[in-house]
C-alpha cells in the first residue's frame, strides 16, 4: 500500500474545533488573510475553501445567516451572481481552468457541510483532472498550498 504525507493537516486533525458559524464569525474577525477573504462586497464575500476540492475551489456567502435561496433578498442575490462571474473571471486569468462546478447545496440532506448559511460553491475543474487517486484511493490530491493560491487571486479581486 503507497502512502501519502500530508503533515500539515495535523493541525487541523488535533486542534479544538471553533464553535460558530464561519460564515458568521470569519468576516466579523477582520482578519483577510488569515481567513482567506478574498473579496468583501456591500452584501456577500467571496472566501477560498480550507478544505477544497481543488486550487481555487471559492465559496460566496451573504454576510447575513440563512439557510436557504429562497430567504434572500433579490440584492443579495444579485450580488452572489454578480460576484459568482467576478470570481470566474479571475480564477480563469490565474488558474486558467477548463470549466467550473458551481452550485449551492441546500441542507445536509443535500451534502451541505454547513447547512445553516447559504453559500455557493465554485470549483474549477481541469480536463483529465479526475484520476486514479479517488477511485482507488479515497484521496484528492491538491497541488498548491492555499495561501499561494490566496496571494495569486487576492490581487485581482
Amino acid at each position: 500500500m503507497k502512502q501519502l504525507w500530508a503533515p500539515w493537516r495535523l493541525e487541523y486533525i488535533v486542534s479544538e474545533k471553533e464553535e460558530g458559524c464561519i460564515f458568521c464569525r470569519f468576516p466579523a474577525e477582520n482578519d483577510d488573510e488569515r481567513r482567506l477573504i478574498l473579496y468583501r462586497g456591500r452584501l456577500a464575500f467571496v472566501i477560498m475553501n480550507a478544505y477544497p476540492y481543488s486550487n481555487g475551489h471559492l465559496l460566496i456567502a451573504p454576510y447575513r445567516h440563512i439557510p436557504s435561496i429562497t430567504e434572500l433578498s433579490d440584492e443579495e442575490s444579485l450580488e452572489i451572481m454578480q460576484l459568482t462571474k467576478k470570481s470566474c473571471t479571475v480564477l480563469s486569468e490565474v488558474c486558467r481552468p477548463d470549466g467550473f462546478n458551481i452550485g449551492i447545496n441546500i441542507g445536509t440532506a443535500a451534502g451541505a457541510g454547513i447547512a445553516d448559511h447559504v453559500h455557493l460553491h465554485i470549483v474549477p475543474r481541469w480536463n483529465g483532472d479526475t484520476n486514479f487517486m479517488p477511485v482507488f484511493a479515497d484521496v484528492k490530491v491538491i497541488p498548491e498550498a492555499l495561501q499561494a493560491t490566496y496571494a495569486k487571486l487576492k490581487p485581482r479581486f
